[in-house]
C-alpha cells in the first residue's frame, strides 16, 4: 500500500514536471525573434545618449557630476518614451511590443545596477561618481587628484565593477575628472 502511494505521488509530480516543462517551452517559443526596426532604435538611442555622457565629460568638478547624472536621465528617459511608443501603438506587431518590453526591463536593470554600483564606490572613499553602463561597456567617472588616480583606487574601482556586473576589466573605462 506504501509503495502505491509513493508511486502515485511520484507519478503525478513526474506529470507536473512534464507539464511545466511543456507550458515553458511553448512560451517560449512564442516570443519569436526580436524586431529589426525596434533593435536599431534601441541602438540609434543608447548611441545618442552614451555620445550626450562623453561630451558631458568637458565640464570639470563637482558640476560634471549633476550634469552627467541629469543628462543620462534625459536620454533614458527618451529612449523609454520611444520604448513605450512602440510597445503601446496600435499597429504594432507582438514582436515589436514583446521587444520594446524586453529593452524596457534591460533599461531598468543597469538603472538598478548603474545606482549599485555608484553606492559602492562611494562607500569605498570617492566623494563622487557616475557610472554608465553601454552595450559592452561600463564607463565610471571618478574624481581624481592631478597626479591622477593610484593603482589602488583603480583596482577597488575594477573590484567593484567585475563584482556587481558581468563585465570583465577590459570592458571597462575609468575617466578621472580633475577638479
Amino acid at each position: 500500500m506504501k509503495n502505491r502511494k509513493r508511486n502515485l505521488t511520484m507519478l503525478a509530480v513526474l506529470m507536473f514536471v512534464c507539464a511545466a516543462v511543456a507550458l515553458n517551452w511553448s512560451y517560449n517559443n512564442r516570443w519569436g525573434t526580436p524586431d529589426s526596426e525596434m533593435v536599431s532604435a534601441e541602438d540609434e538611442a543608447m548611441m545618442e545618449a552614451n555620445a550626450e555622457f562623453e561630451d558631458s565629460l568637458v565640464s570639470t568638478g563637482g558640476e560634471y557630476f549633476a550634469e552627467a547624472r541629469l543628462t543620462r536621465q534625459v536620454s533614458r528617459d527618451e529612449a523609454l518614451e520611444l520604448l513605450q511608443t512602440a510597445a503601446t501603438s496600435e499597429t504594432a506587431s507582438q514582436e515589436t511590443i514583446d521587444s520594446a518590453m524586453n529593452a524596457i526591463s534591460a533599461m531598468a536593470t543597469c538603472t538598478m545596477q548603474e545606482a549599485q554600483i555608484e553606492n559602492l564606490l562611494i562607500a569605498k572613499d570617492f566623494d563622487e561618481c557616475v557610472v554608465y553602463i553601454g552595450n559592452d561597456t561600463v564607463t565610471v567617472a571618478v574624481p581624481a587628484p592631478a597626479e591622477g588616480l593610484s593603482e589602488e583606487a583603480v583596482a577597488r574601482i575594477t573590484d567593484v565593477i567585475c563584482s556587481e556586473t558581468q563585465y570583465t576589466a577590459a570592458q571597462l573605462s575609468i575617466i578621472e575628472v580633475k577638479a
